[in-house]
């Protein structure tokens, strides 16, 4: 086995390379060849990349930044060098930091930057897709259920109905009004009791990250009863001198008004939204200013467990089946199952999160596989570090620090080495690059390349000034390689006051720029790295 890189090596690099060999030497007997595949992988990434600092394209460039010729010949194509890529990118005080390996070995190819802590942003929904399917399964699947604490009598339950959740993610308005069908087929017309419901199987959490803008609605609550990924849909029209409102909780056909979660417009011009806990219902207002003619928007949910059990109930209503407002219990009641509904398989549920970057799923998963390995963890960020020692455990690193999720915290770090030794480590043990999105390649007006000779599977992630991009790219000759890439201006991410978090000024011209440049970095990577097959 040999180091690879796109230049030759200068002395730093010749010593990294001369310690590398030594400690493989003194920490295994025997050949490369005899070596297992998985041990082979982890003695590469871990011997190779601890001496990151000495690699070549970690350091500033030594040479002038000018487009390195392919191997290969004088006919060769012109590969440009990382550092002029970054350079043409004009990012300004942007750090930029990659890893590419081998897939099947873990040979590194070209770092820069290698153990720079960067904010892995929606990447981090591959991590913990790979944590959720080593803790769940595969297989597994959320239900909600309808429980009753006595006997059903003359269409009468003589007990409580307990809706019972384990925090399915995706259950939606149309799955409710399944399991409300469910009720009726169980042949209860009534309930004598009261109504409770039961959310413990995940904490309950106000939001996901605090810092965000309190009407984003990727930035809802989380708890063991989640609805329409925690979202409520507001509407307005214009109505003579002022406006009508709705809050329902729409879903294909399903439009249920809602009253836990209210809205009232202010004469103002900004803020645009503001939000108070007024207890048994979230209260928002509109400023009249910012409202137009007609239009409507999602809105984050607060109180996810009313919020569901008030949508279920109107629903059962439809039914005939009259319920009282709901009771949260903090014990699971014990008792008969009348009805369930299920989400899909965690696989497809997975595949599902990582085309759209849900963060809803990403943390009631994440929180499930916490709750799998041990106690229901009481916060978010407890639960994401017991993801990064699973995920230090796996690759052999103590670096990940994590503090959620789905990446929406922009206080999450890891770097591009433990970003690919994870793809590498652990991705094939849980077959994740099938889960992950197509990736296609662009030319340099920003048009898709339908002919494009590689195949990218990758998770994308954008925050405020941070772009990463973490997959594999299976090369025309069949070589496989797995890379991560991080573009992050934290300094300039944090300087963004709240109230502009939403839309801040110069973003979209940076994560263009941004993403062109990763594009350009695996283009060279096809480029330079190919094997015929």
């Amino acid at each position: 086995m040999r180091y690879r890189c796109a230049t030759p090596p200068d002395n730093a690099v010749k010593r990294s390379i001369a310690r590398l060999r030594g400690s493989v030497a003194s920490g295994y007997v025997g050949s490369m060849e005899e070596m297992p595949r998985s041990k082979m992988r982890r003695w590469v990434l871990a011997g190779l990349l601890s001496a990151g600092a000495d690699v070549a394209l970690a350091a500033p460039p030594g040479r002038s930044l000018r487009p390195a010729p392919r191997p290969g010949g004088a006919g060769a194509r012109m590969a440009p060098s990382p550092e002029y890529l970054v350079e043409r990118a004009r990012l300004g005080a942007t750090k930029v930091a990659f890893v590419v390996a081998d897939a099947e070995t873990g040979e590194v190819l070209e770092v820069m930057k290698p153990l720079l802590p960067q904010p892995p942003a929606s990447t981090a929904k591959a991590l913990t897709s790979l944590y959720a399917l080593d803790a769940l399964g595969p297989t597994h699947r959320f239900a909600t259920r309808l429980l009753a604490t006595g006997p059903v009598e003359d269409g009468v339950l003589k007990g409580d109905l307990v809706l019972a959740g384990s925090g399915d993610p995706t259950l939606d308005t149309r799955r409710l009004a399944e399991l409300a069908d469910g009720l009726k087929e169980a042949g209860v017309t009534s309930v004598e009791g009261d109504f409770l419901a039961w959310d413990g199987a995940l904490p309950n959490l106000t939001a996901i990250d605090p810092e965000q803008p309190v009407q984003v609605g990727y930035n809802p609550a989380i708890s063991g009863l989640n609805l329409n990924f925690n979202r409520v849909h507001f509407e307005w029209r214009r109505n003579g001198s002022g406006w009508t409102t709705a809050m329902d909780a729409r879903t294909d056909n399903y439009r249920p008004d809602v009253h836990v979660a209210r809205m009232s417009v202010a004469k103002r011009r900004y803020p645009i939204y503001t939000y108070e806990d007024g207890g048994e219902a979230d209260l928002w207002t509109v400023a009249s200013g910012a409202l137009g003619k007609n239009g409507s928007r999602w809105l984050p949910v607060r109180k996810p467990t009313a919020y569901t059990a008030e949508v279920f109930q109107t629903l059962a209503g439809a039914q005939g089946i009259r319920l009282d407002a709901a009771r949260r219990v903090a014990e699971l009641p014990e008792g008969a199952e009348l009805a369930r509904v299920e989400s899909a398989d965690l696989r497809d549920l997975l595949y599902e999160m990582l085309k759209y970057s849900t963060n809803v799923t990403a943390e009631a998963v994440g929180l499930a596989a916490s709750a799998a390995r041990g106690p229901v963890p009481t916060t978010l960020a407890d639960s994401a570090a017991r993801m990064g020692t699973w995920l230090e455990t796996g690759i052999g690193s103590p670096r990940v620090a994590m503090v959620d999720h789905s990446g929406l915290g922009g206080q999450s770090r890891i770097t591009a080495t433990d970003m690919v030794r994870s793809l590498v480590e652990l991705g094939p043990r849980h077959d994740l690059e099938p889960l992950l999105k197509p990736i296609r390649m662009k030319d340099s007006a920003g048009r898709p390349i339908d002919s494009y000779p590689a195949r990218i599977k990758a998770k994308t992630g954008t925050l405020n000034f941070v772009s990463a991009l973490a997959g594999y790219v299976t090369l025309p000759g069949g070589r496989k390689l797995a890379f991560a890439t991080f573009v992050a201006d934290p300094a300039r991410r944090d300087a963004i006051p709240v109230e502009q978090r939403e839309r801040p000024e110069g973003l979209s011209s940076w994560l263009a720029r941004a993403r062109i440049l990763q594009l350009r970095l695996i283009d060279r990577w096809v480029t330079v790295h190919d094997r015929p097959a």
